[in-house]
């Protein structure tokens, strides 16, 4: 079972991540913390400090089209926190 999909870049989590030494995660909805910490230690050789998680319910959009209005919902993620311990960092953009 996959339990990290992808990371969180943005601006804001790019902020947290050089004051607060956090990094987010975008993880499979069934994952809880102690699943979430092993899988990072895991995968990026890091030790975790502490995990945060929250869920995020899918937002319901629609659009005037020639046919009509078509509504739909965008799909509904986790994401999870991850603070490191000091001097652990993670680098994504190393081998690019």
């Amino acid at each position: 079972m996959e339990i990290i999909f992808e990371p969180v870049l943005s601006e804001k989590m790019t902020t947290l991540t050089d004051k607060y030494n956090k990094v987010a995660f975008i993880v499979a909805d069934d994952a809880n913390k102690i699943e979430i910490k092993k899988a990072v230690e895991a995968m990026y050789d890091v030790k975790v400090k502490g995990v945060n998680v929250m869920r995020y319910q899918g937002k319901v959009k629609s659009r005037y089209t020639k046919a009509g209005v078509i509504s739909g919902r965008t799909d509904k993620y986790k994401k999870a926190i991850v603070t490191l311990e000091k001097g652990s960092t993670i680098d994504f953009f190393s081998n690019i």
